[in-house]
């Protein structure tokens, strides 16, 4: 039987993982809901919500990973008590890694794209409509749509390909050596523009009147979900990392280090994104308005504007394939652990089936625009989003973290001498920590579930929204049927 590889060094495991929790949602959301929520306010409850919300759940992880030594294609069933169902729920990882690549490919297309047209020049001289029609303009075209998503699948399943050290360690260690020192140029760059010191207040300064206006629930509420989103814990794309992970470390720093960087890169984009907007003038939008309109029109008005944005748009290139090589990684290993099958063989069919499984996103913002399933002016992509980020994450989440927990699953004692192998950081073991893990926390995750599904169905009607909530309590309900479902005793 093959040796499963491991990392070959303590800076590869950091750097691969943390390339797998940072995306474009560091980019395009953290800066701005942070200083529209407080700044440094934010910061601080965003920072406690790491701690106590998204360390455990990573921990819990890389755990299961590591135990088993396997990919959440066989993980439950290496660490599962006899007789029980646990293993059913490795659907929810399979599920949520392909939804997740269907849309996330495409965007990671964009900023390749992006990327190249800054380089090229095409940006230069456009005017502030200019910009916004190159947007829509590549958006009403499928060609160019498809062929970016194409070039983003190739080029990170060809990383995969080379296995884990050789391949996946090697490409993301670079990869994100680059993205730091690019952020960190960039950074300095912008807070030291005319005016962006007023925007450096706007992200930083303290605000308790907008905590008040928004409301301190509201604030607690994006401060809690922004941490449990950040991670993008709950589908096993960290467990295949903990898989190849040598026991020589204790879970609970390698994961504080990971979200540190994480963190880290998060708050280095506002410092990127605010003090240039209103350097500007501009309004620092949330969302891909913002990447795509908002900074080329910056750049195209900032002195040296067509290097700075290059170096953005590589920098948001290699944070979002740092994403797609991380989760390729474990679709990959599906088909390893579950059917035995050799690597290149699994990269060769999985090139094919992401390609077509990414179509409908792509369509959807052109011949397909008009499927409209989630209300007026929504598309496909907002539907696999949705099924990604409001069910799956959360739903998967609740599941690792009640595997690590329950007598039925692994249970805390595995759990406990599992994270603490090695030398660092232990993770404590009092009867306090194990009730907030076996039942505050996972209280917690559903309030996020069901306060989800609310903001997302709330503006549609009260008929709409009991139906979709209704639905929503169903598919939690169905999960935790097969969590507490008791183990199967053979009669002799």
């Amino acid at each position: 039987m093959k040796e499963r590889e491991t990392f070959g060094s303590r800076l590869g495991f950091i750097l691969v993982s943390a390339g797998c929790a940072i995306g474009l949602g560091n980019v395009w959301k953290f800066p701005y809901i942070c200083g529209q929520y407080g700044g440094a306010a934010f910061i601080l409850i965003y920072l406690v919500f790491l701690a106590v919300f998204g360390l455990p759940i990573l921990i819990c992880e890389f755990a299961v990973g590591r135990g088993s030594g396997k990919g959440m294609g066989t993980a439950f069933e290496r660490l599962e008590k006899k007789g029980t169902s646990w293993h059913h729920l490795k659907w929810i990882s399979v599920l949520g890694s392909y939804l997740l690549m269907m849309f996330y490919t495409m965007v990671a297309g964009w900023t390749l794209y992006y990327a190249w047209k800054m380089i090229s020049g095409q940006m230069r001289g456009l005017s502030t409509e200019g910009v916004k029609e190159a947007f829509t303009t590549m958006q009403s075209s499928p060609s160019v749509m498809t062929g970016w998503m194409i070039v983003t699948v190739v080029l990170s399943f060809v990383v995969c390909s080379f296995g884990l050290q050789k391949g996946i360690e090697k490409i993301t260690k670079v990869m994100m050596s680059v993205l730091i020192v690019l952020m960190v140029v960039l950074a300095i760059h912008s807070v030291f523009l005319p005016g962006a010191m007023e925007g450096v207040k706007f992200y930083l300064i303290p605000n308790f009147e907008l905590v008040k206006k928004a409301g301190l629930g509201t604030v607690i509420y994006a401060a809690m979900s922004q941490a449990f989103f950040t991670l993008s814990v709950g589908i096993g794309a960290m467990t295949i990392f903990g898989s190849y992970l040598k026991k020589d470390r204790r879970l609970v720093g390698e994961a504080t280090s990971i979200i540190l960087l994480d963190t880290s890169v998060a708050l280095m984009a506002g410092f990127i994104i605010i003090p240039a907007c209103f350097a500007y003038g501009v309004n620092p939008d949330a969302g891909p308005s913002l990447l795509f309109i908002t900074l080329p029109n910056v750049f195209n008005n900032m002195s040296g504007g067509r290097i700075w944005g290059t170096c953005f748009f590589v920098f948001m290139a290699f944070a979002a394939l740092s994403t797609v090589i991380a989760v390729f990684e474990n679709i990959i290993s599906f088909f390893i652990d579950m059917a035995g099958w050799e690597r290149k063989k699994a990269v060769i069919l999985n090139i094919v089936l992401i390609t077509a499984l990414s179509m409908p996103a792509v369509l959807g913002f052109n011949l397909w625009s008009n499927v409209q399933l989630m209300g007026t002016g929504s598309n496909i992509m907002d539907v696999e989003d949705f099924l990604v980020s409001y069910n799956l994450l959360p739903l998967g989440s609740i599941v690792f973290v009640l595997f690590c927990m329950k007598k039925n699953g692994w249970g805390f004692e595995g759990f406990l001498q599992e994270v603490n192998t090695g030398e660092g950081m232990r993770f404590p073991s009092g009867k306090l920590i194990r009730i907030y893990m076996t039942y505050i926390l996972p209280a917690i995750i559903v309030i996020v579930y069901l306060k989800g599904y609310y903001d997302t169905f709330k503006e549609q009607g009260t008929v709409t929204l009991v139906c979709w909530m209704a639905f929503a309590i169903a598919l939690l309900a169905a999960v935790m049927a097969v969590i507490l479902k008791k183990p199967r005793t053979n009669n002799v």
